[in-house]
């Protein structure tokens, strides 16, 4: 395991405060404020060290109420609103400064048997062959506003090929379709909550952009103002996150300065093994007034 993989194993561990409250902290990837994906991944963390090791997430529903401050630690402090005979429920609230920025409900089940289907997945290229996007970023280092450059092509704990890259600095109008290909830059634990949270905290990368490609506009670009509303997440199947996942998303819809997503991941199996979704606020920045 890298070191850099290794920091975020541990960022996602948490650190347990009482029997239903846990601590973490908070990386900096650039942009001053936390990102969505670590406080999904957290808080699902949090969720998960409080129910019994044989019930497996199953899905999760999360609102995005303030930006959060990388410069303090998150409190997540878990509700234990159900533990039934098949299904266990958690709510989850993340507190900074003693205010909510995001709540989270999730919902565990034992392994039961049961029908069984799934859609196809895509024919796509890779990730044999496709360039990350760290090595993406390094071939455009110049154009990446000093402030990102470091971030953006430094070693990343997650290795990210997309299948059609897009320069985000000069976006072009395209379909509202990605795919890209996830996996840990090293081996996990064996653990299944560890590769749940790095997929809930992987699932928020490059998710809400895929809605802003029609209109070639993008999330780095200063006229635009671009956050997290909602996310929701799906597991279907079991998976491991350090072999290969294919992120599918798309975009159905944009209005009301918000846009929608929805994605789709598969193991090089062809298995599905999760669900995604999203909706993000998404517009110009308005002008202030004189």
């Amino acid at each position: 395991m890298t070191e850099v993989l290794q920091q975020l194993v541990d960022l996602l561990a948490l650190e347990r405060i009482e029997v239903n409250l846990f601590r973490g902290r908070s990386q900096d990837l650039g942009w001053g404020q936390v990102f969505g994906g670590q406080v999904l991944g957290q808080a699902l963390s949090a969720a998960i060290q409080t129910v019994p090791e044989d019930r497996f997430v199953h899905s999760l529903h999360g609102y995005f109420l303030l930006l959060g401050d990388v410069n303090t630690p998150i409190v997540y402090d878990v509700e234990r609103i159900r533990d039934g005979g098949s299904f266990t429920t958690r709510r989850v609230v993340a507190i900074q400064q003693g205010r909510p920025i995001f709540s989270m409900s999730a919902s565990f089940q034992k392994a039961q048997p049961g029908y069984d289907h799934q859609d196809e997945m895509p024919q796509v290229k890779g990730p044999e062959g496709l360039l990350s996007q760290v090595e993406l970023s390094r071939r455009i280092a110049e154009q990446i506003p000093a402030p990102l450059r470091e971030r953006f092509t430094a070693e990343s704990p997650i290795e990210i090929r997309p299948v059609r890259p897009m320069n985000y600095l000069k976006p072009t109008i395209r379909e509202p379709e990605s795919a890209a290909w996830y996996r840990s830059a090293g081996t996990l634990p064996e653990t299944p909550g560890i590769h749940q949270s790095m997929a809930a905290y992987a699932s928020d990368f490059n998710f809400l952009a895929t809605a802003m490609y029609p209109h070639g506009v993008s999330w780095l670009m200063p006229s635009m103002q671009v956050a997290s509303l909602d996310h929701a997440m799906w597991f279907h199947r079991p998976f491991r996150f350090d072999d290969w996942l294919l992120h599918i998303v798309e975009s159905p819809s944009a209005s009301g300065g918000r846009g929608l997503v929805r994605g789709r991941m598969f193991n090089q199996q062809g298995e599905l093994v999760a669900s995604t979704a999203q909706e993000g606020l998404m517009r110009p920045r308005r002008k202030k007034s004189s």
